[in-house]
């Protein structure tokens, strides 16, 4: 897969079935600081696409990204576990994220980004365990791995997987700014955008 093209095209501050456009649909979604902005920005050859900030916890909208002119849309989820932000806003983001999850009708995966250099905390264990219960394809991406030496980066590598109960073949690692890693991103992208789920609640 090659990315042409992206354009940003809305935000919502909460969501209900329905939202969306009319294409499917990659998520991404990670701890807050863990360069969620940067990433997409990597993957769509863009410097301010998504826009960044040295602040944790700035994205609080879910943000849609047209790729290549409607082949799918990015979908840049709120970070999760800003310490700073208030139990009220938490709970918000929180229901924002699990309706979304468990509501978009034109999901196909979520791509799940931890930092290199950090184990997982327990808020990215519990990201994971509830893509698993709702049967949500994912696949978890480490960044920043230029801040790490080789060596590091495949130490760190086993110690994401054990914490997941992944396989270290299942993170993959990439450096937004050494542009590393964006082709094994794409193809498991790809994959997902092949997929037809199962996992769709629908309402009773």
């Amino acid at each position: 897969m090659i990315i042409k093209n992206a354009k940003f095209m809305t935000s919502y501050a909460s969501f209900k079935k329905g939202d969306g456009f009319d294409a499917d649909e990659i998520a991404v979604a990670g701890k807050s600081n863990v360069g969620k902005s940067s990433f997409i920005n990597f993957l769509a050859n863009h410097n301010s696409l998504a826009k960044t900030s040295a602040t944790p916890g700035k994205t609080k909208l879910i943000n849609y990204f047209s790729v290549n002119n409607g082949e799918f849309m990015l979908v840049d989820l709120p970070g999760y576990g800003f310490a700073k932000v208030g139990e009220e806003e938490k709970r918000k983001w929180d229901k924002m994220m699990g309706s979304y999850l468990t509501q978009s009708e034109r999901l196909k995966g979520v791509v799940v980004l931890v930092d290199v250099r950090h184990e997982p905390t327990a808020l990215d264990k519990q990201m994971i365990a509830y893509l698993h219960h709702y049967r949500v394809p994912f696949f978890v991406v480490a960044t920043k791995s230029d801040k790490l030496s080789k060596a590091q980066i495949a130490r760190q590598k086993s110690v994401i997987a054990n914490a997941l109960s992944l396989g270290t073949g299942d993170i993959l690692t990439v450096s937004a700014l050494k542009k590393e890693g964006k082709e094994a991103v794409l193809d498991k992208i790809e994959n997902l955008l092949k997929f037809i789920p199962d996992n769709i609640e629908t309402d009773e």
